[in-house]
């Protein structure tokens, strides 16, 4: 083995062909000199294990594109690896819409060194602005680096495509054939400086920005009464770049700015002050937040993670108590926010039949429950909001949606007006989720993980599951009531069909199943895209009328409890408890 730097490959080969060429592949290939070193030293070290980990695997496209810690390797988030994964798209001639620094400029080197035209914000912008910049300027996809709310060690790499949505099947897997076909980067794909130097490159930070609060106005119902709202809120950006967007959003719908929390305002990749940059942890991870708010006699909380995609919502009941309500309750406030304001403008109930709600198959069923007795449609997608982006794409070629993504932004000042609303009916938000629940039923949910770092555990556990009493027979109760139903997307079976074939597509690549009770909880057990967990969703899905809450509680908590210990046998196998 030869190469073209300093050290000799041949006095340093590990015996193993395939790592031997990875090795070689890396250290010719990659022009960081410290990730180079990285596997340099490793390799003087005699790491075989660790070198064959970094080396002889490539990441996948997960619910949210590529993830991973960032370090040497084809394994991991660097430099070398984001060039790979972008060669492909020059290889289509097609453009692109970028964001972030270093890597992103890489990535845009790719496309500049070809000719192809990019959009490269200056600055960081929130995820959500990729995928709308896709849509408005017509760029054929968009690129994201971002961590998101994962641990600082982290990277990640998310795909759009031209109708905006995150890429999925078999988008995903064609890109990473054409990775492994073509990885050798190209000599100009190192060349760092042509974002700036390029004509073909261009800014859309300021149209966008513009457009976009112009576009969020469209879902501003109340202006004038926002004017004039009593009410204060307080934001946290969590160390991202969430605090001058949610700042403009407000201004855009007559609201004066939210109180920013100030340790949290700025970006920081070291999420100084957060033991998880997850805003959706609760309260544990809202202390600043939370704290703050009493002092301002603020009556709402809001946080928005790192990349502004995701959104947590709190409300004061009383001096020093708070309830930080989950994603499933505001996935039902604002649900009910949205069909109350479209009724309203759309009084004939015959316009409900061009409307939709769209949700995942792990989240609650409440919005499926005012589709039924509201008499619109409802449709289920597959985990992960690349999902509902493709489904929002196949249902409407225009519309309301702005934004295929998940969007911590624009629902900020959505829920922002919607707290105003109910506190001009002396209402608070706790309390219209107390009337929805009354009037569609109660939806009690819980949602948690364990963290295995194990694969090998983990497919041990699923096909465990799928040959729980004999081969091919699954679980047939948990908690003391029977198992009417299951579901397994991953191998395509469902009980619950004719055909015993699953509606929602299969997908391999993942672990997922569901078990629907007899007692009416919903519990579906799959691994994350993005993270070494196996999580767990359960659901006490209520008739409206039923409103005994403590006994559904309970219920659920029993349940939930004893299909852990019983499904995932979490000491067993060495899985880690949440401890947040």
């Amino acid at each position: 083995m030869e190469n073209n730097g300093d050290l000799d490959l041949n006095c340093h080969a590990t015996g193993d062909v395939r790592l031997d060429k990875a090795i070689y592949q890396w250290i010719t290939w990659d022009k960081n000199p410290q990730t180079r070193a990285q596997i340099e030293a490793l390799l003087l070290d005699g790491q075989v294990e660790e070198l064959r980990r970094r080396l002889c695997s490539r990441m996948a496209f997960g619910t949210a594109g590529l993830r991973a810690a960032m370090g040497a390797g084809f394994a991991l988030i660097n430099d070398l690896t984001i060039i790979q994964s972008t060669q492909y798209y020059s290889s289509k001639e097609i453009m692109f819409s970028f964001l972030f620094h270093r890597l992103a400029r890489l990535t845009a080197a790719v496309m500049l060194c070809k000719d192809i035209p990019v959009f490269l914000f200056s600055t960081y912008v929130p995820t959500p602005f990729v995928p709308y910049a896709v849509k408005r300027l017509g760029a054929a996809a968009g690129v994201m680096v971002t961590a998101s709310h994962n641990p600082k060690e982290d990277n990640g790499y998310k795909v759009y495509w031209h109708n905006g949505a995150q890429i999925s099947s078999p988008n995903d897997k064609e890109i990473l054939k054409c990775i492994e076909e073509s990885s050798e980067p190209w000599s100009e794909s190192w060349n760092e400086s042509l974002a700036d130097n390029s004509p073909l490159r261009s800014d859309p930070l300021r149209e966008i920005s513009k457009m976009y609060m112009e576009d969020l106005s469209s879902v501003c119902f109340h202006r004038e009464l926002n004017t004039k709202s009593p009410l204060k809120f307080v934001h946290s950006s969590f160390h991202g770049v969430g605090h001058d967007y949610v700042q403009q959003a407000f201004r855009a719908f007559g609201f004066p700015p939210p109180i920013p929390v100030p340790e949290q305002k700025d970006p920081d990749p070291n999420f100084s002050t957060v033991s998880c940059p997850n805003p959706e942890e609760g309260e544990s991870v809202l202390e600043l937040s939370l704290r703050l708010a009493e002092r301002e006699n603020a009556t709402i909380v809001m946080a928005t993670d790192p990349d502004a995609d995701r959104l947590a919502v709190a409300e004061q009941s009383d001096r020093c108590r708070w309830k930080v309500f989950t994603g499933n309750e505001l996935a039902a406030l604002l649900g009910w926010w949205m069909l109350f304001n479209w009724k309203e403008t759309h009084p004939d109930p015959a316009d409900r039949e061009r409307m939709y709600m769209l949700a995942t198959t792990v989240s609650s069923k409440i919005l499926k429950a005012f589709a039924r007795k509201e008499g619109f449609h409802f449709e289920e997608t597959l985990p992960g909001f690349k999902w509902i982006g493709k489904k929002i794409h196949e249902l409407a070629k225009r519309g309301m949606n702005m934004v295929p993504d998940k969007d911590g932004v624009s629902a900020a000042v959505v829920v922002a007006e919607m707290a105003s609303y109910l506190y001009n009916k002396n209402l608070t938000l706790h309390q219209q989720l107390e009337n929805i629940f009354e009037t569609y039923g109660y939806h009690i949910s819980t949602t948690s993980y364990v963290i295995c770092y194990d694969p090998p555990t983990v497919k041990r556990i699923f096909t465990r599951l799928r040959n729980f009493e004999g081969e091919n027979t699954y679980p047939r109760s948990s908690g003391g009531h029977s198992i009417v139903d299951v579901r397994d997307v991953t191998t395509g079976y469902d009980s619950s069909q004719p055909d015993k074939l699953c509606v929602l597509p299969m997908t391999k690549s993942s672990q997922m199943i569901t078990f629907t009770l007899q007692n009416g909880i919903v519990a579906t057990l799959r691994t994350s895209g993005t993270e070494p967990k196996i999580k767990f969703y359960t659901e006490f899905c209520a008739p409206p009328g039923k409103s005994d809450i403590s006994s559904l509680e309970e219920e659920l908590k029993k349940v939930t409890d004893t299909l852990v210990e019983e499904f995932l046998e979490p000491d067993k196998n060495n899985l880690i408890r949440r401890s947040i």
